[in-house]
């Protein structure tokens, strides 16, 4: 098996993407048993060294919520000399931040929902009310000289409501920007979208005057079109795409969302398109692997299965 593509790039893409890496948060949340604190660290160090420049570290949410990420300050202490790697933590109102800032995070997140009922289920309260709990969280980062991603998940169909009125998500991402959010990320949480939607979605953002250089793209792979989803949003001139290492992942307030784009399958299709990542494929693989060992199972990503296969088995 060759370790790279062939190259043949595409005129009108995007000369470089960077991957916003979520598999030590997104990614790790989701596992039914709790990965050691120092696991995680190694997990982020090992990232860090193939070339990634963003990782999604922690979560500063409350341990009943999400248990697998209870251990949030530990982690995040064990990796603060990581000074040149970009490490935003999800935060998901005051006293998150209030946790966030004491140790020191540049960039938080807010994880907001263009439906109502996920807003429910996800944060306990509407989607008003989460907006309304989010503005001075945003606010307050931003008056500390901390950037503040906005996640919008459920863009493009939710478990319980069905399709999802595009117009409802343009709404609710143009209020995330306006309140401070410096890049707006669309997350398709249950993997139900095609390119079209893709394009169509960024396209209404365009005409409400949401260029490209805010937003980010976020795919589970639930029917296998995270790839297409992504090349149809790096077609419209989206530079910034979510990926987890491994394929890990899903939503655990969504059991229909299975895992995320794997960073390996993202990376060989981009690769291959001539477009840079500044990630070596080989050295992300093998820590894919060696994570993939930690949790006892082999990786759901098929270019780590491709090019590792002979380890995972």
């Amino acid at each position: 098996m060759n370790a790279l593509p062939m190259v043949v790039p595409e005129a009108g893409l995007p000369a470089r993407v960077t991957i916003h890496e979520v598999g030590p948060r997104d990614g790790l949340q989701n596992e039914s048993a709790v990965v050691p604190a120092h696991v995680k660290a190694e997990f982020i160090r090992r990232l860090a060294g193939v070339g990634l420049t963003t990782i999604e570290a922690t979560s500063f949410v409350p341990p009943a919520w999400v248990p697998q990420l209870a251990d949030a300050a530990e982690v995040f202490a064990e990796i603060e000399d990581l000074a040149a790697v970009d490490l935003p933590v999800l935060v998901p109102n005051q006293r998150g931040l209030d946790r966030a800032l004491e140790l020191g995070a540049r960039h938080v997140a807010v994880f907001a929902s263009a439906t109502e009922t996920f807003a429910q289920r996800n944060l306990n309260r509407g989607l008003e009310e989460a907006l309304d709990m989010f503005a001075p969280v945003v606010a307050r980062a931003t008056a500390s000289g901390v950037r503040t991603r906005g996640y919008l998940s459920m863009c493009f169909g939710d478990p319980w409501e069905g399709a999802v009125d595009p117009a409802q998500v343009v709404d609710v991402g143009v209020r995330l920007i306006q309140m401070g959010c410096w890049q707006l990320s669309l997350g398709d949480t249950i993997g139900v979208a095609t390119p079209g939607q893709v394009t169509d979605m960024i396209g209404r953002f365009a005409d409400a005057g949401i260029g490209t250089d805010r937003l980010a793209v976020h795919f589970h792979d639930t029917y296998g079109q995270a790839l297409s989803n992504t090349l149809a949003a790096l077609r419209t001139g989206v530079a910034t795409v979510d990926a987890s290492a491994g394929g890990l992942g899903g939503c655990p307030y969504a059991k229909s969302a299975t895992g995320n784009l794997a960073t390996e399958d993202l990376v060989w299709m981009l690769t291959g398109l001539g477009v840079d990542t500044g990630v070596d494929l080989g050295r992300l693989v093998a820590t894919s692997t060696w994570m993939a060992e930690h949790l006892g199972r082999p990786s759901p990503s098929r270019t780590v299965r491709a090019l590792a296969g002979d380890q995972q088995r």
